[in-house]
């Protein structure tokens, strides 16, 4: 069965897997420890880290480690906040559930909380959040780095550069964008970025925050003064260690990657401009390699993706984390596109694995299903 919801996770790579066996096992100790077997976990702790800020961008002790993307968004957003007097806090309107419905909690807490409108095509609109970033203070705003259903990708040192001119914190959601396109948190000049290793290849529950020296964050979980205090709990040895081989080859393959996957999305894009009633969401604009996010004319979305299911594809309707609620995406409906076609969103995202005869047969597919469907 043809996998194609690579946005929602993607397989261990089996190198991942082979560098984190030895850790799964042994060696066993805490971390935090200092006999030989708590300090064996530190060094496999610390060369992990070293791997994804080199991945990355970053320095070393710019990466805080936690159990994946949402947790950093939550960290960033609420750490930056915390403790301190509500003023306001920006977040586009596209961004996933991890950062809206976590910069929204903050409402509870006095924050204003506002969100900056996206064109037609899913990109900021630069002189709206020009004109929000001025009217009064704000502490923090958020701009993800590559959407998640669509793939649209942002401009994110243009987005520091008016966050940082209002003397205001940028939060760059990277989630969707490590592994698939260059990513240089120094160059970003964002202050925060949240990544997650199952998005490349590495295992489920660990990603990371980047944070710049300067900025000031207070934890969410307390209780033990782990990652410098920012993330109390003992750390999952193994899946750190698979993190940063996945981050490694990410980092070597990259460019192998981007060519195989934007072949892929380009000859699924062809054959999908040549069929009638099919609107490509974002599809003018800089995306990432290998997501494409359409709609068919007369067709819902999940039913779609139950259809193209019971032929042995399996897409996605959308975010993962917002699958199964019976609402159009609120990025479409963010972009301007009519609720009755965003109701029709299907996303493909291709993965490594994945082939060009597959990419055909999945147009095939979607022939023989508007076929049946207009026969019956």
């Amino acid at each position: 069965m043809p996998y194609f919801d690579h946005n929602a996770t993607t397989p261990l790579d089996p190198r991942v897997l082979e560098a984190m066996q030895p850790y799964l096992t042994g060696p066993y100790g805490n971390p935090s420890s200092v006999h030989r077997y708590g300090r064996a976990a530190r060094e496999a702790i610390e060369a992990a880290r070293e791997q994804v800020a080199r991945a990355f961008g970053a320095q070393p002790g710019e990466v805080i480690w936690t159990s994946g993307g949402t947790e950093s968004n939550n960290l960033a957003l609420k750490g930056a906040t915390e403790g301190r007097t509500p003023t306001r806090v920006l977040y586009g309107i596209t961004e996933h559930p991890a950062v809206l419905e976590t910069a929204e909690s903050l409402r509870a807490r006095g924050w204003g909380v506002e969100t900056t409108a996206v064109d037609t095509q899913g990109i900021i609109d630069w002189a709206t959040f020009s004109v929000q970033l001025a009217r009064e203070p704000v502490r923090i705003a958020a701009v993800m780095v590559a959407n998640n259903e669509t793939g649209v990708l942002h401009d994110v040192p243009r987005a520091a550069a008016l966050v940082h001119s209002a003397a205001a914190l940028l939060l760059a959601d990277a989630v969707q964008a490590a592994g698939k396109i260059p990513l240089d948190f120094a160059a970003s000049d964002a202050d925060l970025m949240s990544l997650s290793a199952h998005k490349l290849y590495g295992p489920k529950g660990v990603g990371a925050l980047f944070k710049k020296a300067e900025v000031q964050l207070s934890p969410l979980l307390h209780g033990g003064g782990q990652e410098h205090g920012l993330r109390g709990g003992t750390e999952n040895v193994a899946a750190i260690v698979g993190f940063g081989a996945a981050a490694e080859l990410a980092q070597i393959e990259l460019a192998a990657r981007q060519e195989h996957l934007r072949n892929l999305r380009e000859r699924l894009e062809s054959g999908l401009r040549a069929r009638s009633g099919v609107t490509i969401f974002g599809e003018r604009v800089a995306r990432l390699p290998n997501t494409v996010q359409f709609a068919v004319q007369g067709w819902e979305g999940e039913a779609l993706l139950m259809a193209l299911d019971r032929k042995g594809f399996g897409v996605s309707s959308g975010s993962a984390c917002s699958s199964g609620k019976g609402q159009p995406s609120h990025v479409l409906l963010g972009m301007g596109i009519p609720r009755d076609v965003a109701y029709g969103a299907v996303r493909v995202s291709f993965g490594m694995e994945n082939t060009t005869q597959e990419a055909d047969r999945f147009l095939a597919v979607l022939d023989d299903i508007r076929a049946a469907v207009a026969a019956a």
